[in-house]
């Protein structure tokens, strides 16, 4: 049974991924998730379903627009296959419990967020939106410690954010202090301290790494927003694990 489960969460995963890149790209630029209908960036043909396929019609098209052979851009089968893995992962991680909701719906926010931030450099507020309520009445109902230790969560994230973009005068905007305020709030106190640790330590070594290889300039702006939403994961699932592990060590 937990296989048969395990591929349909996977194909949820892969069709809402399909859905959450057109929610980052169209939101930030002011336009509708329904129309016009999904079209070639280049030749504007209109999709058709065999194009649409979350990954498989990337893959089988051999990454080409099929009408008119231009290439088309990655990240379409990247954060399909990623919302998919994100989706799965969540469901193995917690089974079909109030964490898994929790998570699926952060996964959601994350993937959102990531794809607007990378190619905007900007987190949409609609998006915050709508994910906000869901996300406290979720907490909530499946708190896992008291509730005070979610608000300080989110008074902590936010609040940092909120100090760093004050001090570098622009380095992070309130896109970014807005996201980690929300995900302190799902993490609680502790996670949200390690997952801006872990924001930091990927954004870091990513950041080194491209520019090593000359895909970034050494003064460019760089999405933070990526890293907070990776950080946050990674905290949501496996916080704990990495907190009570880091004090055996110096305990």
């Amino acid at each position: 049974m937990t296989i048969f489960i395990s591929i349909y969460i996977a194909i949820i995963g892969l069709l809402f991924g399909s859905f959450f890149n057109v929610v980052g790209l169209r939101v930030p630029a002011g336009e509708s998730i329904v129309r016009p209908p999904s079209r070639c960036g280049s030749c504007n043909h209109q999709l058709g379903a065999k194009d649409m396929v979350p990954v498989f019609s990337y893959l089988f098209s051999g990454g080409k627009c099929r009408h008119c052979g231009v290439k088309v851009s990655p990240i379409y089968p990247l954060f399909e296959a990623a919302t998919g893995f994100l989706f799965l992962w969540t469901y193995l991680r917690f089974g079909l419990t109030g964490a898994a909701a929790i998570g699926v719906v952060l996964a959601s926010l994350c993937v959102i967020v990531t794809v607007a931030d990378l190619k905007y450099m900007r987190i949409p507020n609609q998006v915050l939106l709508f994910f906000t309520p869901i996300l406290i009445v979720l907490r909530l109902v499946f708190m896992e410690a008291p509730w005070w230790h979610y608000v300080l969560g989110g008074v902590f994230g936010g609040g940092l954010i909120l100090l760093i973009a004050l001090v570098t005068r622009g380095g992070m905007g309130m896109g970014d202090v807005k996201l980690f305020a929300l995900c302190g709030f799902v993490l609680g106190l502790g996670p949200t301290v390690l997952a801006f640790m872990l924001a930091c330590l990927c954004g870091t070594v990513i950041g080194v790494v491209l520019i090593a290889f000359k895909r970034v300039q050494r003064k460019q702006p760089i999405p933070f927003g990526p890293w907070l939403a990776l950080g946050t994961l990674i905290a949501y699932l496996y916080g704990t694990q990495i907190i009570g592990a880091y004090f055996s060590l110096i305990g």
